[in-house]
């Protein structure tokens, strides 16, 4: 098992790094550390005023810039101004099992946020890009399935977990295929994916709606998940650390939950290339963004 560590990242002087949702969570410690390694950090948020009182609390080069994933006017405006090569995108953002929501482009709101937004904007930054994509799943995605006939819940009932695992799997399922595109067109660039295990961020709070409930969601949270910083962990091995293209990281410990990161294994469904290709044609169709294949 591998004993990676903040300590084994070398300074990352000269190099840029932008992160999505680098406001809390792991992508805030996960932005923290880079830039305590003398990374230019860039915090790509929905608040601005948030991203500012994240970045006060760390050191080095750290900028924030405004980003909704949910509305690919914003994705676009964020690409379109950002003009300086990114040697490592981090696409670290997520929203979890909400209500029925839409984007501003009408997409169910996880999908839309989680995988489209991300997928828009890793292609309109790539021609900029030096060095590598990650992009952050979660183990739910062994509990999704793709549904081309409804990827929006447009016609089915709405099942917020199950929209979640969707969106988490249409992540590796990017990943994939990104890779295989980089790789037919010779690209230096690399596409890697990582997920926390379970770690207690906001996403994950005790609902705090009666006093026993509490205790016993706080005393789950504590004894099944891991803090921020080390669920930052495998983000920070997948952006840093030598691995394939595609290749995924997760904690090493039990069920995945906890633990020293280390690559780890997929679902069945995450490893279908045919439905790759396919989310990714679909992808292109719904953001009307494509993979900038003559400009790398």
């Amino acid at each position: 098992m591998t004993t990676f560590s903040v300590s084994d990242i070398p300074s990352l002087a000269g190099r840029t790094v932008v992160i999505t949702g680098a406001n809390s969570g792991i992508g805030r410690v996960t932005a923290r550390v880079l830039a305590a390694r003398e990374a230019r950090v860039v915090l790509a948020v929905r608040s601005p005023e948030k991203g500012r009182a994240a970045a006060a609390t760390m050191t080095g080069h750290v900028e924030v810039r405004p980003l909704d994933l949910a509305d690919l006017s914003s994705v676009r405006a964020f690409a379109e101004n950002f003009t300086e090569p990114v040697d490592v995108l981090i696409n670290n953002a997520g929203v979890m099992i909400p209500p029925l929501s839409r984007t501003a482009d009408g997409f169910e709101l996880q999908f839309g946020t989680n995988h489209l937004g991300h997928f828009a904007l890793t292609n309109l930054l790539l021609p900029r890009i030096r060095e590598r994509v990650v992009t952050v799943s979660s183990n739910g995605h062994r509990v999704g399935a793709i549904d081309f006939g409804d990827l929006n819940w447009e016609h089915r009932p709405y099942r917020a977990i199950a929209a979640y695992a969707q969106s988490k799997l249409a992540n590796l399922l990017f990943t994939t295929e990104l890779q295989r595109r980089l790789a037919r067109v010779g690209s230096p660039v690399i596409a890697t994916a990582a997920h926390p295990g379970v770690a207690a961020t906001n996403l994950l709070r005790p609902d705090g709606r009666r006093r026993a409930v509490h205790l016993a969601q706080k005393a789950a949270i504590a004894l099944f998940t891991q803090s921020d910083e080390d669920g930052a962990l495998p983000t920070l091995y997948a952006a840093v650390a030598e691995m394939p293209g595609d290749g995924y990281v997760g904690p090493g410990g039990f069920l995945e939950g906890r633990g020293a990161p280390k690559p780890v294994g997929r679902s069945a469904r995450a490893r279908d290339t045919e439905v790759a290709r396919r989310l990714w044609e679909v992808s292109e169709e719904l953001t009307k963004v494509t993979f900038p294949e003559r400009s790398l």
